[in-house]
């Protein structure tokens, strides 16, 4: 553990989700497969549908609405959707058909193993304090054990513009009904997290889960108020 700033007292606690609380690079690999392969069976028009023509259309999306990325759960519907209609399905088939291949998605994309420390340290902390998770991805908590955890859970898209905007957190202050600069979000994300929470006004942790050096790393725009290696350390604050 090593700080940065001057710690002030913390009434509750943010985090981060993925790749903070669990790894999110085995699930995205399986879930990008498994979906992919759902979405090209759905319809023999689609059989040769790749990888590189949904993210076509995944850019092609975000050049028309640039404010799309902010829900990624929408952002991927709507490039399904328009896949389906190129392919010469119906407005209203297509609609459907990506409903019906978002749910497969969510299936795949929520089975995350989480380390027994994860729900060890968020169990202790828990107890002696609220804890909230923001999140910019659509992996749900309620989904793989971690939502008993949390008093709530924000998510870009519906709860804001994505980290690192300021919406989510002033959001969750304003839910906790406490001030900013008493709650410590904890991440992985120099930008997302770390700058956002600290230009919001909030205390940030940095989750330093692969040896990085904050002062040779080239997204290290804002200091953290502290530097952790591993999620239990969290602990010893409370």
């Amino acid at each position: 553990m090593h700080f940065y700033r001057p710690l002030r007292p913390v009434a509750a606690m943010s985090f981060d989700l993925d790749d903070t609380l669990y790894d999110n690079h085995p699930v995205i690999r399986r879930t990008t497969k498994e979906s992919h392969a759902f979405l090209q069976q759905y319809h023999p028009a689609l059989n040769g549908f790749s990888v590189e023509n949904y993210q076509q259309l995944r850019d092609s999306l975000r050049e028309q609405e640039p404010e799309i990325y902010h829900d990624v759960s929408e952002w991927r519907r709507r490039a399904i959707e328009l896949a389906m209609r190129q392919a010469g399905l119906s407005d209203s088939e297509a609609d459907k058909g990506s409903r019906v291949v978002m749910t497969h998605f969510t299936h795949w994309r929520n089975q995350i193993a989480v380390p027994d420390e994860t729900h060890t340290t968020l169990a202790a902390l828990a107890e002696k304090l609220p804890l909230i998770a923001i999140t910019n991805g659509n992996a749900d908590p309620h989904l793989f054990g971690l939502e008993g955890y949390f008093t709530f859970i924000l998510r870009a898209g519906p709860h804001g513009r994505a980290k690192p905007y300021q919406d989510m957190y002033h959001l969750a202050a304003e839910k906790l009904n406490l001030p900013l600069e008493s709650i410590l979000h904890v991440g992985d994300d120099l930008t997302t997290d770390v700058a956002g929470a600290v230009r919001s006004g909030m205390q940030a942790c940095w989750i330093n889960l692969r040896g990085g050096n904050l002062m040779h790393i080239d997204d290290a725009r804002l200091l953290p108020t502290l530097e952790i290696s591993r999620l239990a350390s969290l602990t010893t604050l409370i």
